[in-house]
This record gives structure tokens, sequence and C-alpha cells, in this order.
């Protein structure tokens, strides 16, 4: 797969709730969160492997997925219909001094593997890419 696209603006609407128990649990656990749309064409299978990481830019600090929500992980695999589809992954903390990182799926699926780069960090944590 290319590269995805960082949403700056995205257009999904998450219960007020739902955000603010996110954000605390950021705060208290120090986890990031990316939101990510997946646009499919037709029916199609996706999966989310667990050698998925956060990379931060300048140091060799690695943030590894804790949680998947709306995706299955290897090797089960989830059918997604035609259309936006939306699934979320929590990581592990960044450093602090991290500015840049790069969200990488690292597999061996013929199809390609998630990727979004050069992601600027922001102060919450919380993140919306399209894949």
């Amino acid at each position: 797969m290319d590269s995805a696209t960082i949403i700056k603006d995205p257009k999904v609407e998450i219960s007020k709730e739902l955000l603010e128990e996110i954000k605390s649990q950021i705060h208290e656990q120090g986890q990031v969160v990316v939101h990510c749309l997946q646009d499919a064409l037709y029916p199609s299978f996706i999966r989310i492997w667990p050698t998925t990481f956060l990379f931060d830019q300048h140091s060799s600090h690695r943030s590894e997925l804790v949680h998947a929500e709306n995706i299955t992980y290897f090797p089960n695999w989830q059918i997604v219909d035609e259309g936006e589809n939306y699934f979320t992954l929590i990581f592990s903390g960044l450093p602090k001094s991290c500015l840049v990182f790069d969200l990488i799926e690292q597999c061996s699926n013929e199809g390609g593997a998630f990727k979004a780069l050069n992601i600027v960090r922001n102060d919450i944590d919380v993140y919306f890419v399209r894949v």
C-alpha cells in the first residue's frame, strides 16, 4: 500500500462521551490513538498485524499496538463493505521529545501494509488518517 494521508479536519462523528473517555485514558496512560479511514472500492477483507508500530522519526523509540477496535488481528480476516470503513488503533505512548512519527504495519501481507508517514505530533495524541 502507498503511504496514508493525514486527515487534518475529519468529518467523523464520535460521541463526546467517548472522546472525553479516550482523552482521559491518554493523559493517564500516555497512549496514542489513531483513527483510520479506509476506502474500499468493493467489499473486501482487512486485518491488522500485531507488528504495527509508531516509530519516532528522531530516535529509536517504537510504540507498540496495544488495542484495535473495528478491525481483526492477523491471522483472521474481517469483511468490509464498499465505501468508507473506520477502525481505531491504540498504541503505547511516544516519548515527550517526539515531534514527528510514522505508523507502519510490518508484515508479509501480499496486498501490502498500512502506513501513515510524517505524522506531526499534537498535544492530545489523537490522530485521524486515511489508509
